[in-house]
């Protein structure tokens, strides 16, 4: 019998990961290159980030520096530059011997963090739509999520706090926030943060923060992280990421910060995942975090300008646009064209645009909210957009 062993008449995968098949990434990566179609679906650069950071990975290569396991917890020069990070831009102090783990990447990072938080039955809050690595790592550990939804509001998706509230029971563990957001494009205020804040010091909750688009944000945003509000630094973990702010995916460097107890947790399950990893580009990372602020500046208004230009190409192809006020994604609503399948859309367009994009339902729990969106990356060179843009017109 396919897919069952011999004497147990049981399904070979978890069950607990049985809903999580090839990702959606996968199948319209593959469909892009079937097609010959501009990729607008995976959120990863089409060019490399700054040269004298890959030249000091390169240099670390050949200085022998991470050839070797690096320390459990990261290569200090890396743990230093994180909690200088922290300090500079939020005010943040973290002892980075106790209070600093790298991890391969931010998707470690979640996976660890909620590996050794959750006990099963635990339940975690998350927003949704949420990227899609949230729910099988909450699966994974045993815990149950609990979805709050988004709704589009007057051009953004916006959080109802009141629902937030409401969601929140006595077996609830944590909160898995996530701003700016992926894939709305949302950033969540002060306003609703301290709200956030003020729920998670009352019901005694922990919080988890994904952080990684946090030098990506646009227009009168600002990134606000909640560890620096009141009650909250000695609750939260927050995660982090080289990938996004430097354009260099492929290293998979990421990183919590939290106190020591967190971290101390964190690292015991992080220790039996990869154990340690990508230790020539942790020196590489440690050296970029340095950057002068001019570096952050010329990134967002580069990104800006390509927010911009893809917004501006879908309103005029037909799309409702909701411009985000982070991250490099742009969700659309399809109805306008006389679609309402986002899935059904998505697998269609590489032949009908040469062009291809995420349908956001993947990552609702409740699909139907999600049906009729659809996300684009615009992280790509600018005249890769301008060509997407091109042929998206020219469908319609």
């Amino acid at each position: 019998m396919t897919g069952m062993t011999s004497n147990a008449r049981r399904p070979l995968l978890n069950r607990r990961l049985a809903e999580f098949g090839t990702t959606i990434f996968a199948e319209m990566s593959a469909l892009a290159l079937s097609t010959d179609s501009i990729n607008l679906g995976q959120g990863f650069p089409d060019t490399d980030g700054p040269e004298e950071i890959r030249e000091a990975a390169v240099r670390a290569l050949r200085d022998g520096r991470g050839n070797q396991y690096p320390p459990g917890p990261g290569v200090p020069e890396l743990r230093t530059a994180i909690a200088a990070h922290q300090k500079h831009r939020y005010g943040l102090s973290y002892d980075p011997d106790r209070e600093v783990l790298v991890t391969a990447g931010a998707t470690e990072a979640i996976a660890a963090t909620l590996l050794a938080l959750l006990e099963p039955g635990d339940e975690v809050i998350a927003f949704e739509p949420y990227y899609d690595s949230y729910a099988a790592c909450i699966a994974m550990a045993g815990g149950t999520r609990v979805p709050v939804t988004l709704r589009p509001h007057e051009g953004s998706f916006r959080l109802d706090l009141d629902e937030l509230r409401d969601a929140v029971t006595d077996n609830t563990r944590l909160l898995l926030i996530n701003t700016p957001h992926n894939p709305t494009g949302t950033v969540l205020t002060r306003e609703e943060l301290t709200e956030i804040a003020r729920l998670a010091v009352e019901r005694d909750l922990l919080v988890v923060t994904d952080e990684v688009y946090e030098h990506l944000v646009f227009d009168d945003a600002e990134h606000l992280p909640l560890a620096s509000f009141p009650g909250m630094r000695e609750r939260t973990v927050t995660i982090g990421s080289a990938g996004k702010t430097f354009s260099f995916t492929g290293w998979k460097v990421g990183w919590i910060t939290s106190t020591p107890d967190l971290v101390t947790a964190v690292r015991s399950a992080k220790q039996f995942l990869t154990y340690v990893s990508s230790g020539p580009f942790q020196y590489a990372v440690a050296e970029a975090l340095a950057l002068p602020d001019s570096y952050f500046a010329d990134f967002r208004a580069d990104m800006l300008a390509k927010r911009d230009l893809l917004a501006a190409g879908l309103t005029d192809a037909g799309f409702e646009v909701y411009r985000p006020a982070g991250t490099y994604f742009i969700t659309t609503d399809i109805r306008p064209l006389g679609e309402s399948d986002g899935f059904a859309f998505c697998r269609a367009l590489p032949e009908r645009a040469g062009v291809v994009a995420i349908p956001n339902a993947v990552f609702y729990d409740h699909r139907e909210a999600g049906a009729p969106f659809v996300r684009f990356a615009f992280c790509k060179r600018t005249e890769v957009l301008e060509e997407a843009v091109k042929r998206l017109k020219a469908a319609w």
